[in-house]
């Protein structure tokens, strides 16, 4: 009841006869036990917003091998052919060296069993044809010899010949120099015993033999000239024989040189069938060390990517996996564009494998339960496929870590926080509420993108 008139009510009453609503009414003190527990709330979130949180950046990928040759390959054949064996199982492991499979040869050319005799009985042959071709060479050099021996044996010969025409030549030329001036004299005698014999001093006898002798002088003087010409015509034969004997030199060297150069070609030609066919022997037997499939490394061979007896396979076509062994364990976390830029070198990452139960709080990295530790090492400059950007995380344990298990096999899947700057919890609350990236307290170096 209210107690809204001037007349009180005797508590006594109350005593004697309770009211069950006034009862059930909420005392006074319950409100201000809610309002403490409300202050007490409020001061506790308070306190929690401005604990630190741990920013990170999250992401997702799988366990792969640090370095590329610990990472699973494709055995590939270098050569086309037929299975006829597998040496090894899936799940074998493998050494080095180990045979995997055996192949026959499929191509015509290489059917003959006793194709590196045959090879090897063609480049016997080729050996010969070489060296008769050298001998051919060697006799051609010696031609060439004898005939430059013997062209500087008759040139001299011509040469002297050419000499004693020329002495000859100025012999005869004096004498018809001599023989002219005899007949001169013998002119001038006829003209004075003409003379004389017109004034009676000479007999007409003197007369007559003196022009008998002149006509003998002049017929001396003709034979004199003839001769000349004749020991000139000698000196232009000597000169034409020597320029015929340099001639013929020449043309027999030339001919010579040609048939050196004829058996050089035919030398140089056989050489390289000589080669080519070294080469094909060395081919022949490279290619039949490759009718075994050997395992490059040591490791465990995955999946057989060919079956049966029988089937062809092309030259450079994948057979098999193989995963080498005791590879070096990293992760591969794939991370946003826009993350990127935030990401150096360096920074540590919390990873959960699949498999391994952990109970993670990314901003609290301490608390973590079952998560494991990690350090980036390499950044792709490049987006993949999926227009994220690759980290590559090696293991990098703390001194409050568990080492990674050593039950990891490569392709499990993994989750990653790579761990940035402390920042107050209210802080990451109004970025993740407003969309912003996680903010850094400098600039990363050029250097750490590469």
């Amino acid at each position: 009841m209210l107690n809204i008139s001037n007349q009180q009510i005797d508590e006594q009453m109350f005593a004697e006869h309770p009211l069950k609503t006034l009862q059930d009414l909420p005392k006074p003190k319950g409100g201000r036990r809610l309002g403490r527990w409300m202050l007490f709330f409020l001061f506790i979130t308070f306190i929690v917003l401005l604990l630190p949180w741990r920013q990170n950046v999250d992401g997702t990928g799988t366990v792969t091998a640090l370095t590329p040759q610990d990472r699973p390959q494709s055995l590939q054949n270098a050569i086309a052919g037929r299975i006829e064996r597998w040496a090894a199982q899936e799940g074998q492991y493998v050494k080095k060296g180990d045979t995997i499979l055996v192949i026959s040869e499929i191509k015509d050319e290489y059917f003959d069993p006793n194709l590196p005799q045959r090879l090897r009985e063609q480049l016997a042959a080729k050996q010969g044809s070489r060296i008769a071709t050298d001998a051919k060479i060697d006799a051609l050099d010696g031609q060439m010899r004898a005939l430059g021996v013997g062209v500087k044996a008759d040139l001299a010969a011509a040469r002297n010949k050419v000499r004693q025409s020329q002495l000859q030549v100025r012999i005869d030329s004096a004498d018809l120099v001599a023989i002219q001036r005899n007949y001169q004299i013998a002119v001038s005698r006829l003209e004075r015993y003409e003379k004389g014999y017109q004034d009676g001093l000479f007999s007409l006898t003197d007369l007559e033999s003196r022009r008998i002798t002149l006509q003998q002088d002049y017929a001396k003087v003709i034979m004199q000239e003839n001769k000349l010409n004749v020991t000139r015509q000698s000196l232009t034969n000597a000169r034409i024989n020597l320029d015929l004997i340099q001639a013929k030199y020449e043309q027999e060297i030339a001919k010579t040189m040609s048939d050196r150069s004829s058996a050089v070609s035919s030398q140089a030609s056989a050489n390289n069938e000589i080669a080519v066919m070294r080469n094909k022997i060395s081919n022949v037997a490279v290619r039949r060390g490759l009718y075994i499939i050997r395992a490059p490394q040591n490791g465990y061979i995955v999946r057989a990517l060919k079956a049966g007896i029988g089937e062809t396979i092309k030259e450079g076509e994948s057979i098999a996996t193989l995963q080498p062994d005791k590879p070096t364990i990293a992760v591969e976390l794939y991370v946003r564009a826009m993350d990127v830029p935030l990401i150096q070198r360096g920074r540590m990452v919390r990873l959960q494998f699949d498999g391994w139960p952990a109970i993670q709080f990314s901003g609290w990295p301490a608390v973590a339960v079952g998560t494991f530790g990690g350090k980036v090492v390499v950044i792709d400059a490049v987006s993949s496929n999926n227009g994220k950007y690759r980290l590559l995380v090696r293991p990098e344990q703390l001194p409050n870590d568990q080492p990674w298990p050593s039950q990891l096999r490569v392709g499990s899947g993994v989750i990653g926080w790579v761990m940035l700057d402390n920042v107050p919890v209210w802080y990451e609350i109004w970025r993740q509420l407003n969309g912003f990236p996680p903010n850094l307290k400098q600039e990363p170096e050029k250097t750490e993108k590469l």
